[in-house]
């Protein structure tokens, strides 16, 4: 982990501390990040580091995903496994099979261990995620603009787990109508 509660910026540079600016939260509410759950999992034919998951996010269909996951988390793990899944990229070819989102996850620093983050208990696939007290969101944005805009590339860098492994963008806890986001045992984490 490259910051703790009282520091200021993470190694790299990234200021992790002080309130969340007009910009910094219009990019969050921007963000489509929605609870899922894992209904398939399968190895990439392909690639031997990358899962596709069927991932039901609330739609008519699940969403293909491709992650590289699989040196880290057992595939009889991701089977059923509630996740949250950031739905408004564009659309990206892996190795052949376009992948409809990204999973999100918490890493240690050096990147040894690696677990997809989770919604609290009881959290329905298809629910928005929200950070911090305001549970009202403006619409989410459509994937061409939030790639042009390149939004996420300015979120995720501040994104952490607290004490508690709590994801965070700046304190402002990631977090349901029933509870906070949190990773497995990853606290003070990437």
């Amino acid at each position: 982990m490259s910051s703790t509660d009282d520091e200021a910026s993470s190694s790299s540079g990234v200021d992790l501390s002080g309130p969340i600016s007009a910009e910094e939260q219009a990019a969050l509410e921007a963000l489509d990040i929605r609870v899922g759950r894992i209904i398939g999992c399968e190895r990439h034919p392909d690639a031997d580091s990358l899962y596709i998951e069927k991932i039901d996010v609330g739609e008519a269909e699940p969403r293909t995903i491709v992650s590289g996951l699989v040196q880290y988390v057992p595939i009889e793990d991701m089977q059923q496994r509630p996740v949250i899944v950031l739905c408004n990229l564009k659309p990206r070819n892996m190795r052949g099979i376009k992948s409809f989102g990204m999973l999100l996850a918490a890493s240690d620093e050096s990147h040894e261990t690696v677990e997809p983050l989770a919604p609290a208990a009881g959290a329905a696939p298809g629910t928005r995620v929200w950070f911090g007290q305001q549970q009202e969101q403006a619409k989410a944005m459509e994937p061409n603009p939030l790639q042009k805009k390149k939004l996420w590339e300015g979120v995720q860098p501040v994104l952490r787990t607290d004490g508690s492994r709590a994801a965070n963008f700046k304190g402002a806890v990631m977090q349901t109508e029933e509870g906070p986001v949190t990773a497995a045992s990853l606290a003070r984490a990437r």
